[in-house]
Parts: structure tokens; C-alpha cells; sequence
């Protein structure tokens, strides 16, 4: 995803009044037909076939997805209002394949023709490898979510569009790592909250692939990772060591950079011999 610059006020999202049916540009809730999350579901979760959707603005873009703000309510009980992140991944002639490679590599489909026309990079090729981006952060985010590492809730998968929880308060989305201004006091707990979450992603044998300050968001006083489609599998990927000592320098860097020093070194050795302990 791409690092827009920060906007000079936190996003907000207001719960503005509606009519009990959508108007024209809103649609009802696309929960029937969905893949749904992992049970038990959180209590929010809205199922509801008479709920309705309502897009409230772009709240990121990037260069395989834009995320937007969803609101679902239903009509007639304004205790059921929750907000959701709509990420939608872009169709195959919007999108840039030149990276997907690296991070394909030890994922498999059944079918050795869908194998081959992703590896040539054919139309059909490149609708596969769409859709594998869009589900295969839908599936990880459920795993992760049920192991119970801080990540976003995964309301339901259609097609090209996740649903997933908004990370925010009071309809106040929550600010990047990137964009916060730690004390150097916090920086400690900060760091053990991402250096746990990454040691016990690296004993399932895990790395993000893409981490960094700007896809870890600061709910309050607690870190919610986001952004995993291009999820590695350290030991079937050839260069998921790579990914994980990567995942593990940018890291260090940043809280090194803030004031906080993390020595990258024995970082990497930390997560390197937990994801290897199943060997």
C-alpha cells in the first residue's frame, strides 16, 4: 500500500441520519452471498439481511487496494450502527504486478493451468492472482484473528472487497505508527507489543513481507497490524528469510530512529529461531 502524507487532522466519520431504506448510491447489506469471518463473531458484527451499507469516503489508497469507510446500520434501531473498512483491491488492468512474484512464491492452486497462466502473467493469469491477493488476506486475517494476534476483525470476503473492523473510536479512524509522536517512556511498551506479535507470527512460520510503521496502526495504547495479502511463508518461500529479516531491520529502525534503541541484529536472530523451533 502506498504512504500517502499525513493529513493535518485525524480522519473522521460521522453517524449522520438516514432514511429507513438506502437512497440512491447506498445498497443493502451484501452479507448474504459473502465468505464470512471466524466464530465466535464479535457481538457488532451486524448480520442482519435488512442492514444497510453506506460508503462514507476513501479513507487510504494504494497501489493494489483502496480502503473506504462503510457504515452498516439497520433501519429503525440505531443500536445496530457500526462502522467497517471496505478495502477493494483493484481488477487486474488497474493493478502492478512487477512485486507480486517474490511473494507468490511457495503458494500453489490445484489446478497446474491456473499455475501456469499466473506464472506467464496471461489475462486470465493476472484475474487469478487478483483474487488470491483479495482471499488470501481475508483467510490470513481469520487465522490471525482466531491465534489472537491484533488484527482487524475480518467481517465477510466478496469477490474483490473485504469488510473488515474499523480500527478507531468514535468514528475517528486510528493513526499510523508512521504518523504518531510517541513519548520515549511508551516506545518500550510499544515495541514488546510488535516484537511479540511478530515472534509469534515467526513460530507459525510467518512474516508479514511488508512491514513497517505505516501498516501498524496505534489503537490507543495498543498496536493493530494491517495490510497482509502478500503474507510469506518463511520456510516454502526461497527468500522468506529475506522477507523476515527485512520485516525485522524496518522495524528496529523506526523505533531505534524514535528513541528507543533495538539492536536489528539480535532481532532478526530472535525471530529467526522461532520461526525455525518447528524444525
Amino acid at each position: 500500500m502506498s504512504h500517502p502524507e499525513s493529513p493535518s487532522e485525524p480522519t473522521k466519520f460521522a453517524f449522520d441520519s438516514h432514511p429507513d431504506a438506502p437512497p440512491e448510491g447506498e445498497r443493502w447489506s451484501t452479507w448474504d452471498g459473502a465468505s464470512h469471518g471466524p466464530g465466535p463473531r464479535p457481538a457488532w458484527v451486524i448480520t442482519d439481511l435488512g442492514a444497510v451499507d453506506a460508503d462514507l469516503g476513501v479513507l487510504k489508497t494504494g497501489k493494489e487496494a483502496d480502503v473506504h469507510v462503510v457504515r452498516r446500520w439497520v433501519p429503525g434501531d440505531p443500536s445496530r450502527d457500526v462502522l467497517l473498512a471496505a478495502k477493494r483491491f483493484r481488477s487486474s488492468k488497474h493493478r502492478m504486478f512487477h512485486r507480486d512474484a517474490g511473494y507468490l512464491e511457495g503458494r500453489r492452486v490445484r489446478r497446474s493451468r491456473e499455475n501456469r497462466a499466473m506464472a506467464r502473467r496471461t489475462d486470465f493469469g493476472k484475474e487469478m492472482i487478483s483474487g488470491r491477493w483479495a482471499f488470501a488476506e481475508f483467510e490470513t486475517l481469520g487465522a490471525l484473528w482466531t491465534e489472537g494476534l491484533p488484527v482487524p476483525y475480518p467481517v465477510q470476503f466478496d469477490g474483490t472487497e473485504i469488510l473488515m473492523e474499523f480500527i478507531g473510536a468514535d468514528g475517528q479512524a486510528a493513526p499510523r505508527l508512521a504518523d504518531s509522536r510517541p513519548t520515549v517512556c511508551a516506545l518500550a511498551g510499544l515495541f514488546a507489543q510488535a516484537e511479540e506479535t511478530m515472534v509469534r507470527l515467526a513460530e507459525f512460520g510467518w512474516a508479514h513481507g511488508d512491514l513497517s510503521p505505516y501498516n501498524v496502526l496505534l489503537d490507543g495504547d495498543r498496536l493493530v497490524v494491517i495490510d497482509w495479502p502478500q503474507i510469506v511463508d518463511v520456510i516454502g518461500n526461497p527468500h522468506g528469510f529475506e522477507f523476515l529479516e527485512r520485516d525485522a531491520r524496518t522495524m528496529a529502525a523506526w523505533f531505534t530512529r524514535r528513541g528507543y534503541a533495538v539492536d536489528p541484529d539480535e532481532f532478526f536472530a530472535r525471530l529467526l529461531g522461532a520461526a525455525t523451533s518447528r524444525w
